[in-house]
């Protein structure tokens, strides 16, 4: 898998497991910094993690430390979330939040224009509705022999979505944005080099963006980019600084009509079905999320693994199903 310019064949991490007093409840979290992606690496987190847990102080998962690396802080919330869900009987979020009963995923095309086309033929044979194409400056000519594609052989049936990944110029992303067929995508996320931009681009083109790097980037953007020029904020979790973090931008996206849309950094079962539950409490009619990476893992972490049936996540399965765990697929250290 091709991650920020590097192949990786291989997806490492640290779970962690709180367990109630009486022994009678456990919580598992997940810590996986994705190499490429993360500024700590796995060892670093590990260390931070340990540091942390020898304090053996309950006072200091009630005011974790600022200077948590974002997959370190991810991983304690979610462990003490489940723990608390696992002892009071009461799913994550559900106490205070109707949860969606499903969550829609978007699919992951790449490749050349055929095989895009016969990807999403059978994607779209499995229900999917929702596609995610990756665009960069080298590839604009067979984005757009894509795109155009897909559009004539689905219209509007389908809602296509682009990732630039911050690859292009102002310059760039105009000029490829205009040789793409009227109306056939709902948004391109993260187009331009630099974010500050992404008004003028939107002026330039009346196309919406989505920002995904820039809410850990530079997150005092999402407050002066105009808000007609956004169209979703992408939530990775444990990249965006944790689970609280990331509840809220979602307050934020639904306070501020954008979508909420949680994506996951090639993580396990464990940490999908969690970030369902937190789709699922965010919007009564969840938007497509970016959940579909379990199909690139050739190896769940769980007595059954997480996926979808017909493109749609049940939710109180799923998050039942990922709290147990396959321990023959764990290495304690």
């Amino acid at each position: 898998m091709p991650v920020k310019g590097q192949l990786l064949d291989e997806r490492e991490g640290i779970i962690i497991v709180l367990k109630s007093e009486d022994g009678q409840h456990s919580g598992y979290g997940e810590i996986a910094p994705l190499p490429g992606l993360h500024d700590e690496t796995l060892q670093e987190a590990e260390a931070q993690m340990n540091a942390l847990l020898s304090q053996k102080s309950t006072m200091l998962f009630e005011h974790l430390p600022e200077s948590l690396a974002p997959s370190v802080r991810t991983g304690i919330e979610m462990a003490l979330l489940n723990l608390d869900a696992a002892t009071s009987g009461i799913v994550p979020f559900s106490e205070h939040h109707n949860l969606a009963t499903h969550v829609p995923v978007n699919a992951l095309l790449f490749g050349d224009t055929p095989m895009v086309l016969e990807r999403a033929d059978a994607y779209f044979a499995m229900g999917y509705r929702t596609f995610k194409l990756k665009v960069n400056a080298c590839n604009t000519a067979g984005a757009i022999a894509s795109i155009t594609a897909l559009h004539n052989t689905f219209g509007n049936s389908i809602e296509l979505r682009l990732d630039a990944n911050q690859s292009l110029s102002l310059d760039e992303a105009v000029a490829f944005a205009k040789k793409l067929p009227m109306g056939s995508i709902a948004y391109i996320e993260e187009p331009l080099r630099q974010a500050a931009h992404i008004g003028d681009f939107y002026a330039a083109t009346s196309i919406c963006s989505a920002l995904d790097e820039t809410l850990w980037q530079e997150p005092e953007l999402l407050k002066s980019i105009p808000q007609e020029a956004l169209a979703a904020l992408i939530l990775k979790p444990n990249r965006i600084g944790g689970i609280s973090k990331a509840m809220y931008f979602a307050r934020y996206a639904y306070d501020h009509h954008l979508k909420a849309i949680f994506s996951s950094a090639f993580e396990s079962g464990i940490s999908l079905s969690f970030y369902a539950v937190m789709a699922a409490a965010t919007a009564a009619t969840p938007s497509a999320c970016g959940l579909d990476t379990y199909r690139y893992l050739q190896h769940d972490l769980l007595e059954t693994p997480f996926g979808a049936d017909h493109a749609l996540l049940d939710v109180q399965q799923l998050y039942r199903a990922g709290c147990t765990i396959q321990m023959s697929s764990l290495r304690r250290i």
